[in-house]
């Protein structure tokens, strides 16, 4: 909590050890604030067997059906987009339990539709929740982790999204013999409906939100009820300092720039533009290395090898289990192996594996090989590239900027997600499924290279850390003076 309590800058060891029964509470918080990663994985997920029914119901031809899965992803942007001045004015627990409402509010759209159109302004309504879920919760979970466990909090918001699709899948399973994909998306205001009552009478404030709007007695007492009262005070102090710095920096810089928007600003100052320039790079990545046209098109992709719909859907589960299996592996690494190497070995299977899901398809292999391939490509995903990514976004900006840099790298990954999700199918109709995976695999060993220049390792580091650890990447002489900065 007041980031993380994080180390003295230039020293290694913790401010403060949490107390067991602390560690234990901050992590009920935790897997509380992640209903939402697991909504977002729910609603991205059931479309994939709903769609199988509602082109049938709804007589979809292939662009709508393409556009009922990416329309979603509109809303998304949006709702990312919005999502950091959201959770800046309301606060971030009433900006995660507002996003629970749009949550429920568009399941009851999308699960009534009487048609193509009212269909689709349900799915934009949940968009709008997803993504400005997606931004919120890394920024809420980061700003209430002790450093010695900030990577697999932040990382428990991929499990929670990796589960929401596993669900997703067995509820489709669940009703594919009666082909009732209104209950499918039904199923989804359960988990909204718990997000809301958590945020109502379960989670507390964010402490950096509290010091920074002056609240600090409130932030105070919150982090005493994890530590004791000596170490909430030192905290909020140091905290305090922190955000009386970066003002004096800000009005110079207002000084010498004029008017503007602060937060859109900020972002592209020297001390931030590194990190911007790694959270936007692998937002795109993540999608551009093609893990939603697995996600979305499991069922549609693993039909086109022979095998019905419902058999479709059955074999499309167990991506969803390996998907959820290598993420609790992720949990467990993430705060012992380090983010950086995870990303790069990451990268390097999914290069491999998705070059060969390419050959299966040209070469014609069987059914069971191509899911093999599927289920090699998911786990190196699952494994790396897919939980680190939201636990880097909770680390890499500099807390002034954290919503907005989560908010502004999110929105790019919802775009990206748009433009692979609609155009995967014309594509692969255009120059063959496997030839576009192949393109995919070569995005994978692009994004190695770039990861393996830039990325530094941001494990059991301060903030401070991390931006010399940056600039020094990108050739800065301020990060090239700092120590620790590789």
């Amino acid at each position: 909590m007041v980031q993380g309590f994080s180390r003295e800058p230039g020293t290694h060891g913790p401010l403060t050890e949490v107390s067991p029964e602390g560690q234990r509470k901050i992590t009920r918080w935790a897997a509380a604030v992640a209903l939402g990663g697991f909504l977002f994985g729910f609603d991205t997920g059931v479309v994939s067997g709903a769609l199988l029914y509602v082109k049938q119901d709804f007589g979809l031809n292939s662009f709508e059906q393409g556009s009922v899965v990416s329309v979603l992803l509109i809303g998304a942007v949006i709702g990312a987009t919005s999502a950091g001045r959201l959770s800046e004015g309301l606060g971030r627990r009433k900006a995660l339990g507002t996003i629970g409402v749009v949550f429920i509010i568009g399941t009851a759209i999308a699960s009534t539709a009487n048609g193509y159109l009212m269909l689709l302004a349900g799915r934009v309504v949940l968009g709008l929740a997803v993504g400005a879920a997606s931004a919120t919760v890394p920024v809420y979970l980061s700003e209430i982790s002790p450093t010695m466990i900030r990577g697999r909090l932040l990382t428990m918001n991929q499990l929670m999204i990796t589960l929401g699709i596993l669900i997703a899948y067995l509820v489709n399973l669940a009703f594919a013999s009666s082909e009732m994909w209104r209950a499918m998306f039904a199923v989804g205001a359960v988990p909204a409906a718990l997000m809301v009552a958590a945020t109502v009478w379960f989670l507390p404030e964010s402490p950096q939100w509290l010091i920074s709007h002056g609240q600090a007695d409130r932030a105070r007492r919150g982090i005493a009820s994890v530590t004791d009262r000596a170490t909430a005070d030192a905290l909020v102090a140091r905290a305090q300092d922190r955000i009386a710095a970066e003002r004096r920096k800000e009005e110079e810089r207002k000084e010498n720039s004029g008017p503007g928007d602060r937060g859109a600003r900020k972002l592209f100052t020297p001390d931030v533009r590194p990190a911007l320039v790694v959270g936007l790079t692998l937002a795109a990545v993540q999608q551009f290395g093609g893990i939603n046209t697995i996600i979305y098109y499991a069922p549609t992709i693993i039909q086109q090898t022979g095998l019905n719909a419902s058999n479709s859907i059955f074999y499309s589960v167990f991506i969803g289990v390996i998907n959820l299996v290598m993420t609790l592996a992720a949990i467990r690494l993430v705060d012992r192996a380090g983010r950086r190497i995870m990303v790069l070995v990451s990268l390097a299977l999914m290069a491999v594996s998705i070059f060969m899901l390419g050959l299966a398809f040209v070469v014609g292999m069987n059914s069971v090989l191509t899911l093999l391939f599927m289920v090699i490509y998911i786990a190196a995903y699952a494994g790396g590239l897919g939980p680190v990514f939201w636990t880097l976004l909770g680390e890499i900006f500099p807390p002034s900027v954290r919503a907005e840099g989560s908010s502004v790298a999110t929105a790019v990954n919802w775009v990206s997600n748009f433009i692979v999700s609609l155009a995967f199918l014309p594509v692969a109709s255009a120059i063959g499924q496997g030839e576009t995976f192949w393109i995919f695999a070569g995005i994978c060993v692009v994004a190695f290279f770039f990861v393996g220049r830039y990325l530094p390792e941001t494990k059991g580091r301060d903030p401070e850390q991390i931006e010399a650890a940056l600039q020094s990447r990108f050739g800065r002489e301020s990060g090239r003076r700092a120590t620790h900065a590789g």
